[in-house]
């Protein structure tokens, strides 16, 4: 690593202000920023910094997606590893071009993006279309808002709900059944004309049916899904990583799978003919990564505690209703999405009603 620092040390002054490849500052700081802490040091007191910033933030999610990650290498194959790489080139070019022009670092937020993306998508997936949705979500979802920090809406589901819409047929040929061992099953189905011949539907597909799939196989994820959802023990592994370390809130996640296992409960004793067992609905889809990894991303959920409650029961909530009431099957991604519309207004009805109580108090 020593030789490392000092290759980029002796680079600095190329990037920086007056040099040759000034243009390409970012790159050169994003690069130097990974490996190593930040360069900058204040110049006035006080001098204390926060040790979690947002570098060691995101590696940390990064750390708890792994269970993830590995179930989806073991179950689908190495044609995993290939999604997230496509991910993170056709991200990243977004990425880079807008730091570029905006002459701003890179920003290690676009980690996450990458790597959870290709998780949330069929494992059997054209990569043309891995790269398109994730360039289409970094670019509409973020950068035109103004960057990380500034996104109202969760980018990896911006991409996601891209591709839902504009190619459902295309995702839906990209079920396919897990196999096992790092080969998986995905990669036998990568030749075009092949995918129709294996896909298979999903376990909320078949539930539309009447058919439901054991609890077993949701648990250790023996399904077919999304690349990083069918196992919800890997969630729950790492899902239980990122309570444990705080960088979820458990309000959020709490709330989310509280609302919808009780509305999906209070349903099911009402009309038991239409509405499935709420412990299956939990294990089944995207629900549990929905609520650990996707609705606690701190840029677009709520700030206030009050506001975490109120959001994730808002999510809870439009999940059932979407995979009951509606012709889509799976209803985290738009209900994500909704949540990230109202995520301001939680937070200012949570604010105004505590001022309205302490103006209360004093009276």
């Amino acid at each position: 690593m020593k030789l490392l620092a000092g290759l980029l040390d002796r680079m600095r002054p190329l990037f920086g202000k007056g040099g040759t490849l000034h243009t390409l500052h970012p790159i050169y700081a994003a690069a130097d920023n990974f490996f190593f802490a930040s360069t900058a040091r204040a110049m006035n007191r006080p001098y204390g910094r926060d040790p979690i910033d947002l570098k060691r933030y995101m590696t940390m999610v990064i750390l708890g997606l792994l269970p993830c990650f590995a179930a989806a290498l073991y179950f689908f194959g190495l044609r995993v590893l290939a999604m997230i790489f496509v991910s993170y080139l056709a991200g990243g070019l977004v990425e880079v071009l807008f730091a570029v022009v905006r002459k701003e670092d890179i920003n290690e937020g676009f980690l996450v993006t990458g790597f959870i993306f290709p998780l949330v998508l069929p494992p059997a997936v054209p990569l043309w279309m891995v790269g398109l949705g994730c360039a289409f979500g970094v670019l509409v979802g973020k950068e035109l808002f103004g960057g990380t920090g500034r996104n109202p809406f969760n980018p990896a589901l911006v991409g996601r709900c891209f591709l839902g819409i504009s190619y459902p047929a295309q995702l839906a040929a990209g079920w396919v059944t897990p196999g096992a061992g790092w080969t998986g099953r995905a990669l036998q189905y990568v030749a075009p004309g092949t995918v129709d011949a294996i896909t298979t539907a999903t376990p909320l597909g078949q539930a539309k049916s009447g058919v439901f799939i054991g609890l077993a196989d949701l648990f250790l994820g023996r399904i077919s899904g999304c690349a990083g959802e069918t196992s919800a023990l890997a969630v729950l592994l790492g899902g239980g990583f990122l309570l444990l370390t705080r960088v979820s809130n458990w309000r959020t996640v709490f709330s989310v799978l509280g609302s919808f296992f009780a509305l999906n409960a209070v349903l099911r004793l009402a009309f038991p003919a239409a509405f499935g067992p709420p412990v299956w609905h939990l294990l089944a889809g995207g629900v549990l990564f929905g609520a650990f990894f996707m609705a606690t991303d701190p840029v677009t959920s709520p700030l206030t505690n009050g506001g975490k409650w109120l959001y994730g029961l808002l999510i809870g909530a439009t999940t059932v209703l979407i995979r009951n009431l509606t012709g889509y099957v799976e209803g985290v991604t738009f209900a994500i999405l909704l949540g990230n519309i109202f995520a301001p207004t939680l937070d200012e009805i949570v604010c105004r009603a505590k001022v309205r109580k302490v103006r209360n108090e004093d009276v």
